[in-house]
């Protein structure tokens, strides 16, 4: 029982009761209105935030006539303009319920109507991305796309998609806090688990959203993190993704104020000793430490290996680009090796080496390198630099471009913003146009789109291959043999 006042109660945290499988809490929210009004807005958020079985008014009256009831239970149906059913008032004296048998059906109710009446899978994570930008819209449902398919990389079904562009950023949750109720409900709705958001989050905006549902909060850096480290095969890549994430969890520790964010200790500070929040975070700062050294030691070899290469004089070639432009493909082909490929982003995180031998007995190296995309993670990038000291020893850059997807001229602009933070702006490239054989499809679905390819293709005199195709990278062996060996 919580006693309020007149105007309102407060309802405490309700960690006995979680949704765990269930659509409903398995509590009911029975209260009274002293002035005889009906269930408020505030009343029915309650109900649908809070996964009420059911949430009822008794409405007492100042003139002494009998009390009233009203109640109120969430629908089923995610297509109804309202996630809830308001019932009208009736005699409190002639109201009756089964309420075990209301619960049963409604739970079944609510259950059947997730995905179309389809039984969920058990550990399978379900979201709804959401975009809050001031980018133009276009560019937002650009972004938004790409964050999809990160998302399925990933392993977890998208429900729904949300995209807002406030006049002004708030503060606090990022979107507006009436909006970000509308979103916690409409996941409740659609049996979500989780909340991608494409932009990064501060750890105060994660705690505040976090606060008001029980679902998961994330934004697009963490799910890229999570991606890499199931992706990372190489102690290389595996200590360079932990690392990323350790930098990324270290200032999302949060305490009960700034006394607990150091050792406690001196005058008005004996007593406790160093905190469960401070040995967390030491503990994470001497792992970070040991991870950059063990990541020196194989920088270390990495040069070695890279010495040895370039003492045999052999040319080197990069192959860079977009995630899932098909890098990995087409070293597989050009080199007749095995290198694993899947239509995902990041598929491959590891730097893979290979040699390729040209018809007149002249040899190169040539390597794959981890995909690009656009707002990586400043923790990845830093951490990823070790990887990517490949491209500083390339005597040429393969920047193959996925030129079937109607982004491709952004995923250009993204990549060549990234090699001139690297320092390889002016390193030697050739721009290579792969999946050229979806371009006579192309050209009878997005005319539009095709002349913009061959637009940029002539003027950046790209070459045009698919990846999957051998006879089709004849131009590109060719091309590559004439700046190694122009006689």
């Amino acid at each position: 029982m919580i006693v309020g006042d007149e105007r309102s109660i407060f309802i405490p945290g309700l960690p006995d009761y979680p949704l765990g499988k269930k659509r409903l809490r398995g509590l009911r929210l029975i209260h009274t209105h002293l002035k005889g009004e009906a269930l408020t807005d505030d009343d029915l958020t309650d109900l649908a935030m809070l996964r009420f079985d059911l949430i009822a008014a008794l409405l007492l009256s100042t003139d002494g006539s009998q009390p009233s009831i009203q109640i109120a239970s969430l629908l089923p149906s995610t297509e109804a303009k309202s996630p809830y059913r308001v019932e009208r008032p009736q005699p409190f004296n002639s109201f009756q319920m089964d309420f075990t048998a209301f619960v049963r059906e409604l739970e079944n109710s609510l259950e059947k109507a997730l995905k179309g009446g389809e039984e969920i899978r058990g550990g399978e994570e379900r979201a709804i991305l959401i975009s809050v930008t001031k980018q133009a819209r276009e560019e937002a449902e650009d972004s938004l796309e790409e964050l999809k398919e990160l998302t399925r990389t990933a392993g977890v079904e998208v429900l729904d998609t949300v995209i807002q562009r406030p006049r002004q950023l708030n503060a606090r949750f990022l979107m507006g806090e009436g909006k970000i109720r509308e979103v916690v409900i409409r996941a409740l709705q659609l049996g979500a688990t989780l909340l991608i958001f494409d932009q990064e989050l501060s750890p105060t905006q994660v705690r505040s959203i976090s606060a008001i549902t029980e679902l998961k909060v994330i934004d697009r850096s963490q799910l890229i993190l999570d991606i890499f480290a199931r992706r990372a095969r190489s102690q290389d890549g595996k200590v360079q993704v932990e690392l990323a994430q350790l930098k990324y969890i270290l200032p999302r520790l949060t305490g009960r104020g700034v006394q607990m964010s150091r050792l406690m200790g001196g005058i008005g500070g004996r007593g406790p000793g160093e905190t469960k929040l401070e040995i967390d975070r030491r503990r994470i700062r001497d792992r970070i430490a040991r991870l950059e050294k063990d990541l020196e030691e194989l920088s270390g070899g990495r040069y070695q290996r890279r010495q040895k290469r370039v003492k045999a004089g052999l040319p080197i070639v990069s192959i860079v680009g977009y995630t899932n432009a098909g890098k990995s493909t087409l070293l597989n082909t050009l080199t007749k090796s095995s290198v694993f490929t899947e239509n995902l982003l990041f598929a491959t995180l590891d730097t893979s080496t290979r040699r390729l031998r040209f018809p007149r007995e002249r040899e190169v190296i040539i390597t794959d390198t981890v995909g690009f995309i656009r707002s990586l993670p400043k923790s990845l990038m830093g951490a990823f630099k070790a990887t990517l000291e490949e491209l500083q020893d390339a005597d040429l850059l393969l920047h193959l471009v996925d030129c079937a997807t109607p982004r491709f001229e952004e995923q250009i602009t993204q990549v060549e913003q990234i090699l001139a933070e690297l320092s390889l702006a002016e390193k030697p490239r050739i721009l290579v146009f792969n999946k050229s054989d979806r371009l006579a499809e192309m050209k009878g679905k997005n005319p539009l789109l095709f002349m913009k390819v061959r637009q940029l293709g002539r003027r950046f005199k790209a070459i045009y291959i698919s990846a999957l195709d051998e006879k089709s990278l004849d131009p590109l062996l060719d091309e590559m043999e004439r700046r190694f060996w122009p006689s």
